[in-house]
């Protein structure tokens, strides 16, 4: 006979031979499971008396099975603390085996300032655990199950109602869409687009890669928008049918959109039937006054809208939205489908989050916490390299600083050299990008928890020409 019983809380899956007669059987796959290392050494095993009820026999042939095999040295048993597999094999250790040759693993860095995360360290772990008590608490059973692909209802209403209050976005939860983050969001939106007949997305020439990656999978040219003194110029993005825009802080060049080019993407997407895919990258985290509102306010019937919690809060969440147009709505719910959903609980616990104003006070915290160290960086470059500039608004988790020409490559390897992670201009750039290249760093002060700052903030110093 054959299979798994919990017994005793334990699982135990057993294989006894089908010769030899019961107690035979039973010893011998105890001691294969033993020698095996199936059973490890510590592991508690069932009582005689669950045992032998799981399997279908006599208690007094488990307990002979237990006695003769604590003989034999595979088990041991004392009182108070059951019969366990005992340490180590009683027949001496098998034939060592040939030492694996040693592995290199890279050395962390001393020191991160690679942009794109908020301060782990800081995450609301007692706030968000209250949060998590009360929406499991208070959830309906059927809040559980697969449910609306586009996402709880609950998060759905709460998030609407917030992104209209903070970020200007008019926003209805029937067609906000919950995601696990802004790659899922774009590869969904990448996939609906192809559909539709797109062919091409226009990006900017400085942002992330793996976008740029996620979109071309979905079939999608990337072309690169123009760049100037004003920034992004996304007024005519030629023949493609979406545009791929930060308007609030663009990534990484740190600077809004222009409000006429605002006017004039909004102005090109109703004249063509484009879309405007627009990427609230830290959008809220401005510190010299009110962030800018969110491009989608301007145009809802045109503009998609993507957020997350990734900088607010934590990436490891998995949590991120979209507001759609709502003749966009039916087609990317269809494309997410009633298996491509985001974890329940998380979603409840977010809604609760935002319902009970603990979203609001922590986004508010780490605004003061965020500032003073852009504020430092600031300070520290002026006072010890004032060849190099902060460029950019007061705004989000990261700062551009302008190198002296032909620096970069150089102060990127001195970082290395120090045990400082960070990004040089140049690993943002879009590789078809036509306006002339700029020596800078990306430095992302808000990626060091508290106790890590100051030592990475003079290791940035140590290192600037």
């Amino acid at each position: 006979m054959a299979g798994s019983w919990a017994t005793s809380g334990v699982d135990l899956h057993l294989e006894p031979s089908g010769t030899g007669g019961v107690r035979r059987g039973l010893t011998d796959a105890l001691r294969d499971a033993v020698r095996s290392g199936r059973l490890a050494p510590g592991t508690r095993l069932p009582s005689s008396r669950s045992l032998a009820a799981d399997l279908g026999i006599a208690r007094n042939t488990v307990t002979e099975v237990y006695a003769d095999l604590v003989a034999e040295g595979w088990l041991t048993a004392r009182q108070g603390s059951g019969t366990r597999v005992a340490p180590g094999d009683p027949h001496g250790p098998a034939a060592p085996a040939a030492p694996a040759p040693p592995r290199r693993t890279p050395a962390l860095p001393r020191h991160d300032l690679v942009p794109g995360t908020p301060d782990l360290a800081a995450f609301p772990r007692t706030e968000w655990l209250k949060a998590t008590r009360r929406a499991l608490a208070t959830a309906p059973f059927h809040a559980l199950g697969y449910g609306d692909p586009r996402g709880r209802p609950e998060l759905r209403t709460a998030l609407a109602g917030y992104l209209a209050r903070a970020r200007g976005v008019r926003a209805d939860p029937d067609t906000l869409v919950i995601t696990a983050g802004f790659s899922h969001a774009l590869t969904l939106l990448g996939k609906v687009l192809r559909a539709r007949g797109v062919r091409t997305v226009a990006v900017e020439s400085y942002g992330l890669d793996v976008h740029w990656a996620l979109l071309r999978a979905a079939g999608l040219a990337t072309p690169p928008l123009p760049y100037d003194d004003l920034g992004t110029d996304p007024g005519d993005p030629g023949g493609a049918g979406a545009v791929l825009l930060t308007p609030a802080h663009q990534f990484p060049m740190g600077t809004p959109l222009h409000p006429d080019r605002r006017a004039a993407v909004v102005a090109w997407a109703r004249r063509t039937g484009g879309l405007v895919l627009e990427d609230d990258y830290d959008g809220e985290f401005r510190y010299d006054r009110q962030p800018v509102g969110a491009l989608q306010g301007l145009a809802p019937d045109r503009v998609v809208y993507l957020g997350t919690a990734s900088k607010s809060l934590a990436p490891g969440l998995r949590l991120g939205w979209m507001v759609l147009p709502p003749a966009l709505a039916a087609e990317v719910t269809a494309a997410k489908g009633r298996a491509d959903t985001v974890g329940a609980l998380e979603q409840l616990t977010l809604a609760e989050f935002l319902a009970s104003g603990a979203y609001d006070r922590h986004v508010r915290s780490s605004r003061l916490r965020y500032r003073r160290r852009r504020d430092a960086l600031a300070a520290a470059v002026t006072a010890r390299a004032p060849e190099v500039h902060v460029t950019g608004i007061a705004a989000g988790l990261h700062a551009v600083l302008r190198l002296p020409p032909g620096t970069e490559e150089s102060v990127v390897q001195a970082a290395a050299w120090q045990g400082l992670a960070l990004h040089g201009l140049s690993f943002h750039r879009h590789p078809q990008a036509v306006t002339a290249p700029l020596d800078a760093l990306v430095v992302g002060y808000g990626t060091p928890p508290d106790s890590a700052w100051a030592g990475a903030l003079e290791a940035l110093c140590r290192v600037l020409p």
